[in-house]
């Protein structure tokens, strides 16, 4: 098995690309070891020394560190994933982790149009390109004018995330919804 790695514009975050589907059609951020307990993949990367945080995408792994450098610690990681995938167990342990946050979106239900179209434009045009460096942002909520957006994987805590934030997708969304004044990150 060979396991690529890509750095992503997030200093603390690496993604690492093992060739084969990690979690086909959908995202999860693990932030804390507490959390990877479903994991048995996540639980590995959290038991070596200095892994903060864990996202999956749909084919890559994203591993934030929280000290130490990536030249010690990559091996490590490396030798995690490796090991979970000879050992077939599944990347989620039963159905103890909810990929999707149900219910926490809010919005006016007079707005269910312009949402509608927001969220269309982030999955169409934003995600891929987030996913792409290791990250991904989903829509939260929407009121009067201003749209919230949770930032997860490498995007989180990225030195570059506020100017993505504002200086394209705020952009991209005012260009196609003129009711959009703001874009926010939750």
């Amino acid at each position: 098995m060979f396991i690529q790695t890509e750095a992503t514009p997030n200093p603390a975050t690496l993604k690492f690309i093992p060739g084969r589907p990690v979690l086909p059609g959908d995202t999860l951020d693990i932030r804390t070891p507490e959390d990877a307990a479903a994991s048995p993949l996540a639980r590995r990367l959290f038991g070596v020394q200095g892994v903060s945080g864990v996202f999956y995408g749909a084919d890559f792994i994203a591993v934030t560190k929280e000290d130490g450098e990536w030249q010690h610690l990559k091996p490590a990681i490396l030798g995690a994933i490796m090991e979970h995938y000879m050992s077939g167990e599944p990347l989620l342990a039963g159905n103890d982790l909810s990929t999707e946050e149900a219910g926490s979106e809010f919005f006016d239900e007079a707005d269910a149009p312009t949402v509608a179209t927001i969220k269309e434009l982030i999955d169409t045009r934003v995600r891929p390109a987030v996913a792409h460096d290791g990250g991904d942002i989903v829509f939260q909520g929407y009121r009067e004018g201003v749209v919230f957006l949770h930032m997860r994987g490498a995007c989180s805590g990225c030195p570059s995330s506020t100017a993505t934030l504002k200086h394209g997708i705020e952009n991209l969304l005012r260009h196609f919804v003129p009711d959009v004044q703001e874009v926010r990150p939750v």
